[in-house]
């Protein structure tokens, strides 16, 4: 019988940042190793008093046959609630998930994640004494975004339409969550970040947007980006996986990078959390991987 949130016990919350490995970089989120007997209320009341941006609920599953990873121990289904809300799929609280198996008995190595979005393979790996995970997105796409959406967009963030880098087109990506990716023509314009909170809110559940991604391109492979996420109930994500995977997706479908790329994302600086995500795009295979470091944060 599922226990509902008046009377679950409380479970054993970790907290872990992922995409960085100091405590205080990258993006925080709260993991439940065992959410099974949690309902929905249950598991949205305890991701608003983590208060991350994303909380992770895993219940161990059935291996599954189909992704060519896992095993009996190593395959879980997960749910990803921020303050306010469910999301379809997280990346940074998958990848700080999976460190937390890694490092809590099951070792380095493959795991299968069953999420809303899809069936996500992520494999651990033990690099000079730090952890890594590599998640591996559902299948993505990129669409077009309608010119009064994007009109919409750029009035609610208060970015004049010439402060967009005409070389990287607006477009909505999807990797396991749908983002806007907007450019940015320079590093200032991506550093001064004020926006109007209510009204791209507005915009972003009449899309169906987890976050905005707003991206400047320093070099042919390397980005920095910035996550608005109100729709989460926070102002800006710190290091979103999910949208590094979108942002894969859609810088191939342009061409803007070679179809066989390593892509590397700066993310947080701006907030004081600096991460570091990288994007690993392979010829003849349309899934994105995103891999990162994660650690404890002690308390």
């Amino acid at each position: 019988m599922t226990t509902n949130s008046a009377d679950a016990a409380s479970p054993d919350v970790l907290r872990y940042t992922a995409f960085a490995t100091d405590p205080a970089g990258g993006n925080p989120a709260g993991i439940v190793l065992d959410a099974a007997g949690l309902d929905d209320a249950a598991m949205l009341g305890i991701a608003a008093e983590v208060g991350y941006s994303e909380s992770a609920f895993l219940v161990p599953g059935a291996p599954d046959s189909a992704s060519g990873s896992g095993s009996p121990g190593r395959a879980f289904d997960v749910r990803y609630f921020s303050p306010r809300a469910e999301v379809p799929f997280c990346g940074h609280a998958t990848v700080a998930a999976a460190v937390a198996l890694a490092e809590r008995g099951e070792g380095a190595g493959d795991f299968v994640f069953s999420t809303r979005a899809g069936t996500v393979p992520v494999t651990v790996t033990d690099v000079d004494g730090t952890l890594r995970a590599t998640l591996t997105s559902v299948e993505p796409h990129v669409d077009e975004v309608a010119a009064a959406d994007l009109t919409e967009a750029l009035a609610a963030l208060d970015w004049p339409a010439d402060d967009l880098d005409p070389s990287l087109p607006p477009r909505i990506a999807y990797a396991g969550a749908r983002h806007l990716i907007l450019a940015a023509a320079t590093r200032e314009r991506l550093a001064d970040l004020s926006y109007d909170f209510e009204r791209l809110a507005t915009l972003m559940r009449r899309l169906d947007l987890t976050t905005v991604q707003l991206v400047w391109r320093e070099s042919d492979l390397t980005f920095h980006v910035r996550d608005p996420f109100p729709v989460g109930g926070v102002v800006e994500d710190p290091a979103t996986g999910a949208a590094a995977a979108a942002f894969g997706a859609y810088a191939r479908e342009l061409a803007l990078v070679p179809a066989e790329s390593e892509l590397t994302l700066h993310q947080g600086a701006d907030m004081g959390r600096p991460g570091l995500l990288t994007v690993s795009l392979q010829e003849g295979d349309e899934r994105v991987r995103v891999s990162g470091a994660a650690v404890r944060i002690e308390g």
